[in-house]
């Protein structure tokens, strides 16, 4: 890997909310190992929260998370001025058709269903623009 790639990824901050707690943390983990900064939080609130407070370049948020569900995090983000420059990705278990509309309409960049493609996101990843 090209040493200015490893400079741009581990200046890539991500937020990772998920209610299921060990899905989260390995995710983190995972995106921590290929040098990504990464905090994680388990409900919609706390997410919308850490939006606002850590401005990840990047947010994989859960569909069905207690409180605030991953929709409502996205158009509340998409209306805030903080919230324009974030990529917003939903990680879901919600994979239908419909699914994706509604996440592209509440404000998502892009939709991956869950069990997601560990190769596939972290291309994707790497091919924003920094």
């Amino acid at each position: 890997m090209a040493q200015e790639d490893l400079a741009r990824r581990k200046a890539a901050r991500i937020l990772v909310a998920d209610d299921n707690l060990d899905a989260a943390e390995s995710l983190a983990t995972l995106l921590e190992f290929h040098g990504y900064q990464v905090h994680f939080v388990h409900d919609g609130e706390s997410a919308l929260q850490a939006l606002e407070s850590f401005r990840p370049d990047v947010a994989l948020l859960d569909i069905g998370m207690p409180k605030l569900d991953g929709y409502e995090v996205a158009r509340r983000a998409r209306q805030a001025s903080w919230g324009a420059k974030s990529k917003l990705i939903a990680l879901t278990g919600w994979g239908h058709d419909q699914d994706r509309r509604d996440a592209l309409a509440a404000g998502f960049d892009r939709h991956f269903v869950k069990p997601v493609d560990i190769e596939e996101l972290l291309a994707y990843l790497q091919s924003l623009p920094d």
